[in-house]
């Protein structure tokens, strides 16, 4: 992940902040394949290096959980990128440092541009247990995983960025320009074995086996870019990526300190390709299952809006024919309570993952009571503002109740008597916490209004709503200027106020 601004911290041109763009676009599967976390820096100023690009691995877990692009440091904490930035780099050595008490080793790249020009250092940083892990794995796989790099760092991988993640429990093939499979990891053996192959496949050509791996070695080597394609065999679903792994036609070290980077001109020969292998069948299964009990769950909210729509139409009905006045009001906002229910059972309709944005359900509310509730020939406005809020679909609920019995209460007692007045709700968001403010120009409480004593069901309906079942805590201050309700509750059912 990058920060769109990072790069106007540093002093490079707009061809070498794009080169570095398509640089971070690749590092994630160079994350994934190396089992490191991977750092771009550029230099900011002489003793100054900031994190311009952060890969973190899928296939182990990463050292840094959190984000770090736009961190600036110096020289007592990256010693060994700042040396590189400064045009003495040592690739080939593994510093060994530590990181939140844990043994970490580190090496450091240089970051050429195709002009020549130093740019930016990449820092790749691994617990030196996974380090010794790959040191173990074959020649083969290790000079193919250094000449990826070496393709990352100069910016000749193509199609890196459209890939999907590799997983741990994901294998890796290595197969030859020869088409002769040079390396076969042990998860990637196993994987095969479910394809027919129970023996070794190491030193036999691709284009023995049944499956689509030597129609898309072919085909990376022709075109040399990456692919990613899914398909079905022995009754399992299989994902494979593949990347092309080329190499420099002449050489590009000198001794360790006197790195000679690529030319624009410099041509590249194909070396083979790197197969990921992933076997997708029980999450394609599961996802399949979830997408099935989505549906249904949202054609079940579909059913109870349309039945609690219908509930109130008929309650509606009733209350044109009572001739109690008393009994008519009771109605009517009975139905309003009903019809604010049955908007959020809309909206999970929509969406049934259960988070509901409670802007949207305040919107909608305030329409349906714009409607219901406010006379034509009245200038009463009800206005929302406020920023996306997303909560569970019960806390939703909770407060959607709370909106519209604020509001209701606010038109039928401090703007009863008036022909025109503001309602209005903010939603404010305060990290862990929300506010709920509703505030209107009416005429205020009554002289010795008291909240535990004097007030009416609506407001009583609120003021249990928030203490019991949002756990949160009610307001209601009132003056000459009109009546202010603030609800304080916590976005989790477990927080409290």
């Amino acid at each position: 992940m990058m920060d769109k601004d990072v790069f106007r911290h540093v002093d490079l041109n707009q061809e070498d902040v794009a080169f570095l763009k398509k640089l971070a676009a690749d590092l994630p599967i160079l994350a994934d394949i190396s089992r490191a976390d991977l750092l771009l820096y550029c230099a900011k100023g002489r003793e100054k290096a900031i994190v311009v690009a952060q890969a973190m691995p899928h296939s182990v877990s990463p050292l840094y959980q959190e984000e770090r692009v736009g961190l600036v440091f110096g020289p007592s904490e990256q010693q060994e990128v700042l040396r590189t930035l400064s045009g003495k780099p040592n690739p080939s050595h593994v510093y060994t440092v530590a990181v939140r008490g844990a043994t970490v080793a580190r090496q450091v790249f240089p970051v050429w541009s195709k002009r020549g020009k130093l740019i930016a250092a990449m820092a790749m940083d691994s617990y030196w247990l996974a380090h010794e892990r790959q040191l173990r794995r074959s020649k083969a796989f290790q000079n193919a995983l250094r000449d990826l790099r070496t393709m990352v760092l100069h910016g000749e991988l193509r199609g890196a960025e459209s890939l999907s993640p590799f997983g741990e429990h994901d294998g890796i093939v290595y197969v030859s320009a020869e088409r002769i499979i040079r390396y076969m990891s042990g998860v990637a053996a196993s994987l095969y074995r479910h394809l027919g192959y129970r023996d070794s496949l190491i030193g036999r050509r691709v284009n023995e086996l049944e499956t689509v791996d030597p129609y898309l070695v072919n085909q990376v080597l022709a075109e040399q870019r990456c692919f990613e394609r899914q398909d079905e065999q022995y009754g399992r679903t299989w994902i494979r990526r593949a990347l092309p792994v080329s190499v420099p036609e002449r050489p590009f070290w000198g001794s360790l300190w006197r790195w000679k980077p690529l030319t624009r001109n410099s041509t590249w020969r194909p070396q083979g390709v790197l197969i990921l292998i992933h076997d997708a069948t029980e999450t394609l299964q599961a996802q399949h299952e979830l997408e099935s009990k989505m549906a249904l769950i949202r054609e079940v909210h579909h059913r109870v809006k349309n039945n609690l729509q219908i509930i109130a139409s008929l309650m509606r009905l009733q209350a044109r024919r009572v001739s109690s006045p008393e009994a008519k009001a009771a109605l009517e906002e009975s139905v309003n309570r009903i019809l604010s229910v049955a908007v959020v059972h809309e909206f999970l309709s929509q969406n049934a993952k259960g988070m509901i944005n409670l802007l949207e359900i305040a919107h909608r509310i305030l329409s349906q009571i714009q409607r219901a509730l406010i006379a034509p020939d009245k200038r009463i406005q009800l206005q929302v503002k406020g920023s996306d809020i997303w909560l569970p679909a019960e806390r939703a609920t909770h407060c959607a109740l709370v909106i519209n019995e604020l509001v209701q209460n606010a038109i039928e007692h401090g703007l009863a008597r008036r022909d025109e007045g503001l309602v209005s709700v903010e939603l404010i968001d305060r990290g862990e916490e929300v506010n709920i403010v509703v505030v209107d120009n009416g005429e205020g409480l009554p002289a010795g209004f008291a909240l535990e004593t004097d007030a009416n069901l609506g407001l009583r309906i609120v003021h249990n709503i928030v203490e019991k079942d949002l756990k949160g805590r009610f307001e209601l201050h009132g003056d000459e200027d009109g009546t202010r309700a603030v609800v304080h509750f916590s976005k989790s059912a477990l927080g409290g106020s």
